[in-house]
């Protein structure tokens, strides 16, 4: 890709319970010349989203048509029952699907649990999003079983939340569409992955490669030694000392036992002759 053809921006989408934010401030911190854009979309509509071109990436809630995207999955969610603060529920701390079953558990039209058989009796409308059943929790009418962030983004004062132990899983991934993995896009997954700056790929990657590789050491020669306290650098043995030592190693004697020279006089008496 040339940089003519890099967009002016990235922009990522988000399905509601998702929060972006310490991704977000990763990337503004390594690419601060390209804006990113969040974009806030229902879970329904979000891979219609990217499928159109509306993102370049987005997090959202698993399953999704794996034919056209790509998804790294990050985390999985608890499911909670959210109920009214003065509801038996709320007196212990959790609760399975069956000890529900003589509540009625609303089922809002933007649920993306994935149940094989709903729990508690129906209500005789489905609520058109998790917010309008919120409302509808509070009012008294039943109960709602989600995502706990979604739980935690609806938050009441006078409803509180337990987890249901034998409910479906949420599950949150980062998705795009496959043909267009882009270097920016290359650049987002490795934030989520938690990549450093020198291993990510994309344009961090290309960057870290400009940069000059540490010297090496000349060609011929090694580690350099240091010089002796008190004496310049570079400075050599005097010939004559030199020459002692090699005279020493040669004969393999101790150059003081004058093996290697003339011999000096004995101190003491001289004998007499006979």
């Amino acid at each position: 890709m040339t940089g003519s053809e890099v967009p002016p921006s990235f922009r990522l989408a988000y399905v509601p319970g998702v929060t972006p934010t310490k991704w977000v401030r990763i990337w503004n911190e390594r690419l601060p010349d390209i804006p990113l854009k969040l974009v806030s979309v229902s879970a329904a509509e979000a891979t219609e989203v990217l499928r159109s071109g509306g993102a370049d990436a987005g997090f959202l809630r698993l399953p999704i048509d794996r034919t056209d995207f790509s998804a790294i999955p990050l985390y999985t969610e608890t499911t909670v029952v959210v109920v009214p603060k003065d509801h038996v529920v709320a007196a212990v701390d959790e609760v399975s699907a069956a000890d529900l079953a003589d509540d009625i558990v609303l089922h809002p039209l933007d649920d993306t649990l994935d149940w094989e058989r709903l729990p508690g009796r129906p209500a005789n409308e489905r609520p058109a999003t998790t917010a309008d059943a919120i409302e509808l929790v509070a009012a008294g009418v039943g109960l709602l079983v989600v995502p706990q962030s979604l739980a935690r983004l609806h938050h009441r004062k006078d409803l509180t939340y337990r987890p249901v132990i034998d409910a479906p899983e949420s599950r949150v991934a980062l998705s795009w569409p496959e043909d267009e993995t882009t270097d920016l896009v290359e650049d987002f997954i490795g934030i989520v992955r938690g990549r450093t700056v020198n291993s990510s790929r994309g344009r961090s990657q290309a960057a870290a490669a400009e940069q000059p590789k540490d010297k090496r050491p000349d060609a011929g020669g090694g580690a350099r030694r240091k010089p002796a306290a008190g004496k310049p650098a570079g400075s050599k043995p005097t010939a004559g000392k030199a020459a002692g030592r090699s005279t020493g190693k040669a004969a393999g004697k101790n150059p003081r036992s004058g093996s290697g020279g003339p011999k000096a006089g004995k101190r003491g008496k001289p004998r007499r002759r006979p």
